[in-house]
């Protein structure tokens, strides 16, 4: 679950829909038990040189923690949707190789970095 997306009740989530439906978009996914609330926002895409980008709004910035010049990552989601991330995707594969790499040969390299 996204940070500060929360988890309520269908009651509360209907409340909620009512009261907030006309200042922002929002989505709501659902599991067996819960009903997510996510808000939408809407990007304009515009020119940029010979190339196509769009323009992150300040709350949007803010939440990736992000800032100009900073890497972000576009990963598609297995619904067929894209995700938007600060953080390189691959990386928590390439730390469980360099992991299992330490454990197997960690003598070896302990020897080699004195």
């Amino acid at each position: 679950m996204p940070a500060g997306d929360r988890p309520v009740d269908a009651s509360t989530t209907f409340r909620m829909r009512l009261a907030v439906h006309s200042s922002r978009r929002l989505e709501y996914y659902s599991d067996s038990r819960h009903i997510w609330e996510v808000p939408v926002i809407e990007l304009k895409v515009r020119k940029v040189g010979n190339s196509l980008g769009v323009v992150l709004p300040k709350e949007v910035v803010s939440r990736l923690q992000t800032q100009e010049g900073a890497t972000l990552f576009l990963s598609e989601t297995p619904e067929g949707g894209y995700r938007l991330s600060p953080f390189d995707p691959d990386f928590e594969h390439r730390m469980a190789k360099a992991e299992d790499l330490m454990l197997r040969y960690g003598d070896t390299l302990h020897v080699l970095a004195k």
